[in-house]
């Protein structure tokens, strides 16, 4: 749903000359869309044990609402909207990390790439803060 919202953002954004609708579909496709879909398949793969189905509900609406939040306090121009948006995306990053913390001998490149796009996504956050509070 974000990615082609993200789609329908990229495509008004160029008649309507909405200045903030690159970062918004760049954003609704990269983090609210692939970054999601990698995060819960990652965990889908790599958990040794199955996730309750509320513990992955909580973590898909916590990651939707802090997506979100993020784009309200960027059109905003809220930096502290900004960052409690971004607060909830750590607490779902922390949570599917607590999850796989045991692989149960799953791949190990599949494991490394997880990781990897878990400390991507980890280390972006406190730099988009940074850029909402700069431009405040």
């Amino acid at each position: 749903m974000s990615i082609v919202a993200g789609g329908l953002a990229a495509a008004v954004t160029g008649p309507t000359g909405w200045p903030h609708g690159s970062w918004v579909a760049a954003f609704l496709v990269l983090v609210a869309g692939v970054a999601q879909i990698g995060v819960a398949a990652g965990q889908a793969q790599l958990a040794h044990h199955a996730t309750a189905v509320g513990f992955t509900a909580v973590e898909c609406v916590l990651w939707n609402a802090g997506c979100m939040t993020i784009i309200a306090g960027t059109l905003l121009s809220s930096p502290l909207t900004v960052s409690i948006g971004s607060t909830l995306l750590v607490a779902v990053l922390g949570m599917s990390t607590f999850t796989v913390r045991e692989s149960g001998g799953q791949s190990p490149l599949l494991l490394w790439l997880y990781r990897v796009l878990l400390i991507v996504l980890l280390t972006s956050i406190p730099i988009g803060i940074a850029l909402a509070w700069s431009r405040h």
